[in-house]
């Protein structure tokens, strides 16, 4: 693990987190103070961005900009262009996320494509932008966030499954692409994790069965490996039912995760 000193060197000097404003987006922001860059702090929510922002500030000592800003937002470019062209951005976190809980069939369209937009094209948009910066200077860093459920077809929650395995191979591709121009990207693959996001879904963590992380644990780990794989699982207990996902045959796994979902989001037959 390199110290804060090199991390704020090959990283800074400014952050930019999509999604900041509470839960795993604030524990990125969080971290990232902690180990010296100011952060540019994104999220829809103007009230916890600016409660959020003014805490870091305080506790760390670095800059923060809060950012209103919708991630499915057709201008999205254009506006964070506009509120970032003054800052050297040296790290990426893309961890925003739009979930659609529920039977496919039963969800409004709408709701599908906002997780398209959030979750594909929101980090393509802005690891475009912010990547080519990066690359010109020979220097910077993109942490992608995925999930478990990038690894198969999951019932309940297929448009968020596709948008995250579409995620996994996006981070994993600029890996290839960019390392060779000092760029790091990660693709970090999540597995629970306790959050106000993920409980808003209606999620029963007691009928999963397994340990579920915090995400000031997960985003460690995140920071830690950056620049060393393509990919990483935060948690030990994750790597080890994640792996066995992948070895066994993929239609037992996607019933597999089916049935969990209908258990953990207690969906009748």
């Amino acid at each position: 693990m390199a110290g804060n000193g090199d991390f704020a060197a090959k990283y800074g000097p400014w952050a930019f987190v999509a999604g900041a404003s509470e839960g795993m987006g604030e524990a990125y922001a969080r971290e990232a103070a902690s180990r010296g860059l100011h952060v540019v702090l994104a999220a829809r929510r103007e009230e916890r961005l600016d409660r959020v922002a003014r805490a870091i500030r305080s506790d760390f000592g670095v800059e923060t900009r809060p950012l209103v800003l919708d991630l499915a937002a057709e201008d999205l470019l254009e506006q964070v262009r506009g509120a970032t062209q003054d800052l050297e951005m040296g790290l990426l976190v893309y961890n925003a996320a739009s979930v659609s809980v529920g039977r496919f069939l039963d969800r409004e369209l709408a709701d599908h494509i906002r997780s398209i937009d959030v979750n594909c094209r929101g980090p393509v948009v802005l690891s475009h932008h912010f990547g080519g910066l990066m690359a010109k200077r020979g220097r910077g860093g993109i942490v992608v966030m995925t999930s478990g459920a990038a690894f198969s077809g999951c019932g309940f929650l297929a448009s968020y499954s596709a948008s995250k395995a579409f995620d996994l191979n996006l981070g994993e591709s600029l890996w290839a692409e960019l390392k060779p121009r000092g760029v790091d990207v990660l693709a970090l693959i999540g597995g629970a994790t306790n959050t106000p996001h993920t409980l808003s879904t209606g999620i029963d963590f007691a009928a999963l069965g397994a340990p579920v992380m915090e995400a000031e644990d997960v985003v460690r780990e995140a920071f830690d490996q950056l620049g060393e794989e393509p990919n990483w699982i935060p948690g030990e207990h994750n790597r080890q039912s994640m792996g066995q996902l992948q070895a066994a045959p993929r239609r037992l796994v996607i019933e597999g995760m089916t049935g969990t979902n209908q258990k953990l989001y207690a969906f009748e037959d």
